[in-house]
């Protein structure tokens, strides 16, 4: 059954997590589509809420079908096989990447102000995204994440392709998926509204979980290395 919104597949998504046991949790969500999302995760496992920010590049003709991603910590993956068959030199891909990581470092501004992310070692990591059908974004940042040493990292989404959860499933200790259909078809099939999620939004977000904490920001000490 396709979920109303991304509020109702977040509660429904929260309801698959909060039987577990999770040391010093924190959910980090993919913008912008992954902050409603992980909006409702947080509050319900009683955990900060971040933006990480990971960015698909897109074919030249069409941005919205996924060939790689990029990563806010210098992650880069490519689909070779399909970057091959459209016909782009790796110059070609090297540019596409170029833009992606302009707009990686714009929304890491927008919605961190910069901020470089809380400390990670040692703590339960929940990335979140509002589905998968490639998985590459995904993919990009369990690459970042993992060099943070957390103690776990769990990959949950509310619907996803099966091959993808299947493949993503050696890089996170665990993938979480309300809804793995036979058929995927697309992240938007299962949902009755699919708005695109603006800045706004997500920044409304994040300053409204950060005060449903009292506004601790979490020790957000910690740059890349």
């Amino acid at each position: 059954m396709p979920f109303r919104d991304r509020a109702e597949a977040g509660r429904r998504l929260a309801d698959e997590l909060a039987a577990r046991r999770f040391e010093r949790p924190i959910v980090l969500a993919l913008p912008r589509g992954g902050v409603p999302i992980g909006f409702e995760v947080a509050r319900r496992i009683d955990a900060p809420l971040e933006a990480f920010v990971a960015r698909k590049v897109g074919a030249p003709d069409q941005p919205e079908f996924g060939i790689g991603a990029v990563g806010e910590g210098g992650t880069v993956v490519a689909d070779r096989a399909t970057v091959a068959a459209l016909g782009l030199t790796d110059a070609d891909f090297d540019r596409l990447v170029a833009l992606a990581r302009d707009e990686v470092r714009r929304r890491v501004q927008r919605y961190r102000d910069d901020r470089p992310l809380p400390e990670l070692a040692g703590r339960d990591v929940v990335l979140i995204d509002d589905g998968l059908a490639t998985g590459v974004t995904a993919e990009a940042a369990l690459s970042d994440l993992r060099r943070r040493s957390p103690r776990s990292l769990v990959l949950a989404v509310p619907v996803c392709a099966g091959d993808t959860a299947a493949r993503l499933g050696s890089m996170a200790d665990e993938v979480v998926c309300v809804e793995v259909p036979l058929s995927f078809g697309g992240v938007g099939r299962w949902y009755d509204r699919f708005d695109q999620t603006t800045d706004e939004e997500v920044l409304d977000l994040l300053a409204r979980a950060g005060a449903d904490r009292g506004g601790d920001a979490d020790d957000p000490t910690s740059a890349w290395t």
